[in-house]
């Protein structure tokens, strides 16, 4: 662990039952915080309690979105170890979203130290359960006081930390989606690539939507056409249509998802017929009628592997897979879960363990 100045709480919180927890609801004990100002960089390094930012009414982040962050998790294994899953990556795409937003990057390892150090001092709160993990969400945040559109020359790094059960209450079930041509979440040229708050932001109006129609999740299409898949929801989007697995390629437009590029790596080990290229909405369609869509799924850090049963398009919904969860979803499932955990063969060189104590 790096020897970063830690400030112990004196009011330890009480740590939920595993079986209690959701996704995102409770905070740990601590939280790591790091300052930058021009022609100083970044310093200032700590582990404080956990308990709010004091920000001036006219902090710059509050008016011109200048915020990023990442997400990853931490899972305790059945060895008493905690790994990180492919920390390194997100960091490099932590890095790539401040590039995008015109805020000053994090050296890599600094990063990695920030992710073992907090979790190491608040290690009592990695949850046991199988299916629970640590949530990691690491941020930047412009601080400059002043009202004026530009980069800003001030800002506050932060990692906190969160036990998190499973992101969907039903589990690993399959979701219905809703494709819409009329809500659209980014262009190329924007920052439809970054994690950025103002892409999150702006989901919130077509995700309302799709509940309201009786679905669980939005699917995207392009800015341009209303045609080519986008992303669902909060995730990247893949389905099987005969032999092939096709994904939407990383155009700008897209997050470039860890758990996308794990699962792309998965079934190529497995000799599988993997293309990232666009695809229509009607394509999909046609191959949901004709019985050649064999699978639907969504990847991402908070959900893993998210089956989807139902595509919804125009009034029109196609089933997928009889309504279950099909064959390769759930081995792209077990097969990433069963590395988090430290259960299989770790053949690339994804997690890492934290150093505690």
């Amino acid at each position: 662990m790096s020897n970063f100045p830690i400030t112990r709480t004196s009011s330890p919180k009480a740590k939920p039952a595993d079986e209690t927890l959701s996704f995102g609801k409770v905070l740990t004990d601590h939280m790591f915080l790091m300052n930058y100002d021009e022609g100083q960089g970044w310093h200032s390094p700590r582990i404080e309690p956990y308990g709010p930012l004091s920000l001036d009414p006219a902090t710059s982040v509050l008016h011109y979105g200048q915020a990023i962050f990442d997400g990853l998790k931490a899972f305790r294994g059945e060895d008493g170890q905690i790994r990180l899953f492919r920390a390194d990556r997100h960091a490099e795409r932590f890095n790539r979203s401040a590039r995008i937003m015109c805020m000053p990057e994090v050296p890599v390892d600094i990063i990695r130290q920030s992710f073992d150090a907090l979790v190491g001092v608040d290690a009592d709160w990695v949850p046991r359960k199988a299916g629970t993990s640590l949530y990691l969400r690491p941020t930047i945040i412009a601080t400059d006081v002043m009202l004026g559109v530009h980069p800003a020359h001030s800002y506050l790094y932060f990692l906190i930390l969160s036990p998190v059960g499973s992101y969907y209450k039903e589990g690993v079930k399959p979701v219905r989606i809703l494709a819409s041509d009329s809500h659209v979440r980014a262009v190329r040229g924007g920052t439809g690539e970054a994690k950025t708050a103002a892409n999150y932001a702006q989901s919130l109006s077509g995700q309302q939507d799709a509940a309201a129609a009786g679905y669980t999740q939005v699917l995207y299409l392009d800015g341009v056409h209303r045609q080519y898949l986008d992303e669902v929801g909060t995730m990247n989007i893949m389905v099987r249509i005969g032999d092939e697995v096709i994904t939407p390629p990383l155009a700008g437009t897209i997050l470039d998802g860890v758990t996308r590029a794990s699962t792309l790596q998965l079934m190529r080990d497995w000799g599988l017929k993997v293309s990232e290229r666009p695809i229509t909405i009607d394509e999909v369609m046609a191959a949901g009628r004709d019985g050649t869509l064999k699978e639907m799924w969504g990847t991402g850090t908070a959900a893993v592997v998210s089956p989807v049963g139902t595509l919804g398009y125009k009034g029109e919904d196609v089933l997928i897979n009889g309504g279950v969860t099909g064959e390769l979803t759930q081995k792209l499932y077990d097969s990433i879960v069963g590395i988090q955990y430290g259960r299989t063969n770790d053949a690339h060189g994804w997690t890492s363990v934290v150093p505690v104590g």
